[in-house]
């Protein structure tokens, strides 16, 4: 049986070596033909663009900016998203009538609405931090539901025997023992924000790593573009597991 390091580092080092293993399957496939280079470029040649995009495209700054639009639109559909998702828990009628429809946000491709939001809002952050808003808004509030819904009855009955007002009632047993299911619905609205903040960017060529990608697919500069997008999926893997061990951390607080 292997050791408890060996049980944690495994996967990652398995995962990390087919990921090696794939990508030299690509250069050689590249090398001898079988896939068009004028397509795809070679791997090692996407490796050596890092430092060039790094250098001379400003991608720090670009970073910092997406940065900046995913904090705005993450920290909008947070409060915004559990506070329409009490309001839709406590009033029956209300959710009935509405939680059709935000499941329904959900899967709606809302990014194709950009055009209406540039009109709103012009061709700045704003439209990008509205629009990543929006899109993240649903999953936030139905996992507020959820998580206000699997409240146990026990806990409530405890409650009423201690003759807790509803304010109270809410914040010392509502909330505590629907926080990690909350926390899910914000880390699914924060990942839909994300992905609409760089697709919105590479749309109207305005903002961060979005709009690095799109200049440099302009100048078909092959292996910086896929440089670029590397580095976003880097940096979405990267947040993905900060936001994991966030929630990790407020479970086994619970």
């Amino acid at each position: 049986m292997a050791a408890p390091g060996t049980q944690r580092w495994l996967p990652p080092v398995v995962g990390l070596s087919t990921f090696v293993v794939i990508l030299l399957g690509v250069e050689i496939f590249i090398r001898i033909g079988l896939i068009n280079r004028f397509i795809v470029p070679l791997p090692s040649d996407v490796l050596a663009s890092f430092g060039r995009v790094i250098a001379e495209e400003n991608i720090w700054r670009r970073f910092l900016l997406t940065a900046w639009e995913c904090f705005a639109s993450g920290l909008l559909l947070t409060v915004f998203g559990i506070a329409l998702g009490v309001l839709l828990h406590r009033v029956r009628l209300l959710r009935l009538a509405c939680e059709t429809w935000v499941a329904a946000t959900a899967s709606a491709p809302l990014v194709l609405a950009y055009p209406l939001f540039l009109v709103l809002f012009g061709r700045s952050s704003l439209t990008i931090i509205m629009l990543a808003f929006i899109a993240g808004l649903a999953p936030v509030i139905l996992k507020t539901i959820e998580g206000l819904s699997a409240t146990r009855r026990v806990l409530l009955d405890v409650g009423r025997s201690f003759k807790l007002t509803p304010a109270q009632q809410f914040w010392k047993i509502y909330l505590p023992s629907a926080l990690p299911t909350i926390f899910v619905g914000i880390r699914l609205g924060l990942i839909f924000a994300l992905i609409n903040v760089v697709g919105v960017e590479f749309l109207i060529n305005f903002g961060g790593l979005g709009q690095l990608i799109n200049d440099l697919a302009e100048r078909y500069d092959l292996p910086g573009t896929y440089a670029a997008i590397c580095f976003v999926i880097l940096v979405s893997v990267l947040f993905f597991m900060a936001t994991e061990r966030a929630e990790r951390w407020l479970t086994s607080a619970e």
